[in-house]
């Protein structure tokens, strides 16, 4: 994912934390912040590269029963006869519904960690390569559209990983988190057997996934070619 560059080494990832530190402050929790949809400000210093990972927190343990997860709707969904059965539906539905749960307990009880920020969207994109491989396997969703995703995944996940290691902090752009649930809408719909929602739901997620990558990738070499060498 695109992200701000929050400088090179790692005296200068320290000067950016403090700065950070300095200018954030735990803003007022209205409805629409403890929902996310008011995401104004800077990011928790807590989340930021360099800072203490944080493990066990509130937030984290909800991340990892989601992570838990992954491996029965796999199971479940793949062994079903049809690719339609329930239970896959309804795990695939709670690990992504309660994406919002960790983000709420985070902004509930201020437990931000370094560790979650990178926990969640691992998890996010875990759910969606799941969801994609049982739909692929009894071609619920088109193949080729499947194959189109998870090709934008894989390389999102090696361009994040080259941006953390020039020391590139990542942002979520809108792109993206506009695309997130139109194609998980488009896989839940595909496993309920809702066939013609859920190509409609998948074109229009994939359109916004395909132009969210193209974002960062600009913005990622932006801040590439502005960060000051090690």
């Amino acid at each position: 994912m695109a992200e701000r560059p929050v400088g090179g080494p790692d005296g200068q990832r320290a000067t950016s934390r403090e700065r950070a530190a300095a200018a954030w402050q735990n803003p007022r929790l209205t409805f629409r912040r403890l929902f996310g949809l008011d995401r104004s400000g800077p990011p928790p210093p807590q989340t930021l590269s360099g800072a203490p990972w944080n493990v066990w927190t509130i937030p984290n343990a909800i991340g990892f029963v989601r992570l838990a997860l992954i491996a029965p709707l796999l199971i479940l969904g793949l062994s079903s006869e049809s690719g339609t059965d329930t239970w896959p539906a309804v795990l695939f539905a709670v690990i992504g519904w309660s994406d919002y749960a960790d983000g709420i307990a985070a902004r509930v009880t201020g437990q931000y960690s370094r560790f979650g920020a990178l926990l969640d969207p691992v998890v996010d994109r875990m759910l969606v390569v799941s969801g994609l491989l049982i739909c692929w396997k009894y071609e619920t969703l088109p193949r080729w559209g499947i194959a189109v995703l998870i090709a934008r995944e894989l390389y999102l996940l090696v361009a994040g990983q080259l941006a953390l290691r020039r020391g590139l902090e990542l942002k979520i752009n809108w792109w993206g988190r506009w695309g997130v649930w139109p194609t998980m809408s488009a896989i839940f719909f595909a496993l309920v057997g809702l066939s013609t929602l859920a190509h409609i739901l998948f074109y229009f997620g994939l359109a916004l996934s395909l132009m969210a990558a193209v974002v960062y990738t600009r913005d990622g070499l932006a801040a590439t070619r502005g960060a000051p060498s090690s």
